[in-house]
């Protein structure tokens, strides 16, 4: 063998050897990243959120009624910032009447905090605005079928570019709208006891918040974004307490309950404050979280509520 084919073949070798490694380390790369894919993809009962549609029992949606509620700061912060953008909560709802794209939020922000501390409840008539007063009520109208309903305030959002109004998922299968995702709407404040733009303003009154540490918009709107973005992860939070020995004491009797984890996790409160949360969890697909919901309830320890951290 002359020298120039022994120097020949090695060069092939070795550029048989560089191909062999590199697809080899692409299909283990391309194997790594679909299985991390599909682990996260079926890390919650819902990829995506307007998609997905769940039978509901129309009769057992409240009709709303207008009437006169005492605002608190909760959920009223004003102004408030979200991805860098301001917003100013009305003074007043009285007059308000808008045009714009609705959407509907579901089964993941089902069971979660709404803004102003209460528990959404994705099957009630309920919706989300960006500066109407909390609580305040609407006239929702589907501008391309009629259909009119009803619904009361009490959560922030849409966060979305070109979105005027989301509703509960009640409110979207109500006005006909659930299956496609948006509609176009009109928008009415409704003023109790009046129709007037001259009607009386409810002032804000410096209450505590419906629950310890109610969270402000920026934190609804940041624990928004972990929903829809599929991160974080969901746990019940069962009660908050200012002494350790409370929170532990919760701890022991909602271990006897679930044998899902029960942990006391420690923050920091609005007042600088050393607040210990009691939470259950992680919430995966096989916890079965009503049953624990039930059963704390049937225990006399209060309705624990999801977060999403």
């Amino acid at each position: 063998m002359t020298l120039w084919s022994l120097l020949t073949r090695t060069l092939f070798t070795f550029l048989a050897v560089i191909l062999t490694a590199c697809v080899s380390s692409t299909s283990t790369q391309t194997q790594t990243t679909n299985t991390t894919t599909v682990a996260n993809s079926g890390r919650y009962t819902i990829e995506n959120d307007i998609p997905v549609l769940e039978p509901i029992d129309l009769d057992k949606v409240r009709v709303v009624e207008p009437r006169v509620e005492n605002r608190t700061l909760a959920g009223n912060k004003s102004p408030y910032t979200v991805n860098g953008k301001s917003y100013r909560i009305l003074v007043t709802e009285a007059g308000y009447t808008e045009t714009g794209i609705a959407s509907w939020y579901g089964r993941k922000f089902h069971g979660h905090l709404t803004s102003n501390g209460e528990v959404y409840d994705m099957f009630q008539l309920s919706a989300a605005h960006t500066t109407l007063p909390i609580p305040s009520f609407v006239r929702v109208t589907n501008l391309d079928n009629g259909l009119s309903i009803v619904a009361r305030v009490n959560d922030r959002g849409p966060f979305h570019e070109n979105r005027l109004l989301d509703l509960s998922y009640a409110g979207a299968v109500m006005l006909g709208y659930a299956d496609k995702g948006t509609a176009r709407v009109k928008v009415e404040a409704l003023v109790p006891g009046a129709n007037t733009s001259s009607a009386p303003v409810l002032s804000l009154q410096q209450e505590k918040p419906i629950v310890l540490d109610s969270a402000t918009q920026e934190s609804i709107a940041t624990e928004r974004q972990l929903i829809d973005t599929n991160t974080g992860e969901d746990f019940l939070q069962a009660g908050v307490f200012a002494n350790i020995d409370s929170a532990r004491n919760l701890v022991a009797r909602l271990a006897t309950l679930t044998s899902v984890p029960v942990f006391i996790y420690d923050d920091i409160g609005d007042k600088g404050n050393l607040l210990h949360k009691v939470r259950i969890g992680p919430l995966h697909k096989s916890v079965p979280i009503q049953t624990i919901i039930d059963s704390v309830q049937a225990a006399g320890l209060g309705t624990p509520f999801k977060v999403r951290i």
